[in-house]
């Protein structure tokens, strides 16, 4: 049990007791917690702030948006590891939030928001661009706090912190008024965080520890089932060395892409409504299922009362809510999966010269059956002589990546795609809203993700409508040169909604079609930046690296086939098993 937390000493802070506004407690604050850039919007109530950031050495990206902000401050947090920090002034501002703070919120991405709040005593007075921002974000964040007097900021602040970044991750908000900014204080440094009433438990409980290591050495057809806890937990070398010691099947969730390398001999591919043949299969029909650091999503499970309904359910989770919450496990383990996949694999080597060999051949059966599936039904990837299809694009982005850039996407079909056919070979490399599905993701949390990793290759993937939903952006990317390849899948629709109503609405495509999109010349143009159109197969490859090659940040549409479904799919309702493989093969007449 962990309750308390040691804060990050820079080495610049002042002697206690020296007099400050609150401003520059929270500048001070933020410096001792390591944030060298934050993301924000300014207004009236946080201008005492602002002023205070105009001699300071942390770095301020003027976003476009309030809410890219916080999707940008998500791309830091989810590039990197460390907690994102975004900024917004009251009312609108800080309702602008609330949709990045959901998304952070789902997905357990470490983020700290600060917003301002007009001054206390017009608090409940209907002021002028006041909202009750503590009330709103109650249920949109990990936890919240309102600041009442400066003396209690700088303990807030790192409260915050701790909160955000330990036991599951999550969003944290900070509401301060105007008068707390402005009023001044002596200033003490805060050493130590103590909440007897946050509790993170991160060893697992022994006995249900080793008994998992016996089971699995016990299983005849175990499969692995690693989500986005595997990343955020930093434990990807330790699911190698387990997947690696008993040699077991593995998927990774659409957030847990790159947990375990995709060019891994183990990994199968990712699971669920969109996922493999092999995968679904594989989940549905072992006898043991491992689920690492995941929550059983229903768009991983689908019909739950179906789903690996052969199997006995291992269940390692750092947070209690989840353990039993869709489908109750045999052996539930709650603790920080790193330390408990640690103390597992010791564990297992213990066990493995009295369990190891028992049942290798069984084993040697359950992937000869795996890996059949895998050839059965591969992902498809056709192309075309005349039109570029989505599945081309998607290998050309992953050759010139080669398994070594940051892609974030946008949601919808060519998130589907890119999560299907290019490659993540260690975590932190793909950036996706996973469970809340934002669209207008994809362009503000590459500007973070890039910020944060200068070093990285930033591929930022969207379709035509979520790439409109963020547009405006273009110009804090232009204001930073930030190189950023920015790819618009432009199938002229909302593809996955035109895609459900081809399928299961009679074809009756309602309010779906985007028959206007700018010309992506003279648009990144008008930022500075280059940008081209392209629609022709025999094109692509060489914009794709004409685009890689360009210093600067680079705009390419790509026309695709308006009319391609992403497969396999499973029905809403159905079972993981009950896939669509394909399109309706033609009846023949005799």
């Amino acid at each position: 049990m962990q309750t308390t937390g040691a804060i990050q000493d820079t080495g610049k802070s002042p002697e206690t007791g020296r007099l400050m506004t609150g401003a520059e407690m929270l500048l001070e604050c933020l410096g001792r917690e390591g944030v060298d850039c934050f993301f924000g919007y300014p207004g009236g109530v946080t201008l005492p702030f602002y002023d205070a950031l105009y001699s300071h050495h942390i770095r301020h990206i003027l976003v476009r948006h309030e809410e890219n902000a916080c999707f940008a401050a998500e791309g830091y947090a989810r590039a990197t590891g460390r907690v994102g920090v975004c900024c917004a002034t009251s009312g609108p501002g800080a309702t602008n939030l609330v949709t990045g703070l959901v998304d952070a919120m789902m997905d357990s991405i470490p983020i700290v928001a600060i917003t301002g709040q007009v001054t206390s005593k017009l608090i409940g007075s209907d002021a002028f661009q006041e909202a009750d921002t503590f009330g709103i974000t109650r249920p949109a964040t990990k936890h919240n706090f309102m600041v009442k007097n400066v003396h209690e900021l700088p303990q807030i602040v790192h409260e915050a912190f701790y909160i955000a970044k330990t036991g599951r991750p999550g969003p944290v908000l900070v509401d301060i008024p105007k008068d707390v900014f402005q009023a001044r204080g002596h200033y003490t440094p805060v050493d130590n965080i103590h909440l007897p009433g946050y509790r993170v438990f991160t060893e697992g409980h022994t006995g249900q520890i080793r008994r998992a290591a016996q089971l699995i050495w016990e299983a005849e057809r175990p499969f692995v089932y690693a989500g986005g806890g595997i990343v955020a937990a930093g434990a990807a070398p330790e699911l190698r060395e387990l997947v690696e010691m008993a040699d077991l099947p593995t998927v990774c969730t659409l957030m847990g892409l790159g947990a375990l390398s995709s060019s891994h001999r183990n990994f199968i591919s990712m699971p669920g409504m969109h996922g493999s043949y092999a995968a679904n299969m594989g989940m549905t029909e072992c006898d043991l299922l491992i689920a690492l650091g995941t929550r059983f999503d229903d768009r991983v499970t689908g019909q739950l009362q179906q789903f690996a309904r052969h199997a006995r359910v291992i269940h390692v989770a750092i947070d209690p809510a989840e353990i039993g919450k869709n489908r109750t496990p045999d052996i539930p383990i709650v603790g920080d999966v790193k330390r408990v996949l640690q103390r597992m694999i010791k564990a297992m080597q213990e066990l493995e010269a009295e369990f190891g060999a028992k049942k290798k051949d069984a084993r040697r059966v359950w992937w000869d059956l795996v890996r059949g599936w895998m050839e059965e039904h591969p992902y498809d990837r056709s192309r075309d002589e005349k039109i570029i299809k989505p599945q081309h694009l998607m290998d050309e982005i992953d050759r010139l990546s080669n398994g070594q850039a940051i892609v974030t996407s946008d949601v919808g079909q060519h998130q589907m795609w890119a999560a299907q056919l290019i490659r993540f070979n260690e975590p932190r490399l793909w950036l996706n809203s996973g469970g809340l599905g934002a669209m207008g993701f994809g362009l503000p949390s590459a500007i973070g993700a890039q910020m944060a990793r200068p070093d990285k290759l930033v591929f930022s993937i969207c379709g035509d409508g979520g790439f409109q939903m963020s547009v405006p952006e273009l110009a804090t990317i232009a204001s930073h040169a930030l190189p950023i390849k920015i790819i618009v899948m432009n199938n002229g629709y909302l593809g996955m909604v035109r895609q459900w109503q081809t399928l299961f609405y009679n074809n009756r495509l309602s309010a779906v079609e985007l028959d206007c999109f700018p010309d992506a010349e003279k648009l990144a143009g008008a930022y500075g930046f280059k940008g081209r159109t392209i629609d022709k197969p025999w094109e692509l490859a060489a914009a794709l690296e004409e685009a890689v090659k360009e210093p600067g940040p680079y705009l390419l549409n790509v026309k695709v086939s308006p009319d391609e479904n992403v497969y396999p799919m499973v029905p809403a309702g159905g079972a993981i098993y009950e896939m669509v493989l394909g399109p309706p093969q033609p009846v023949a007449v005799a």
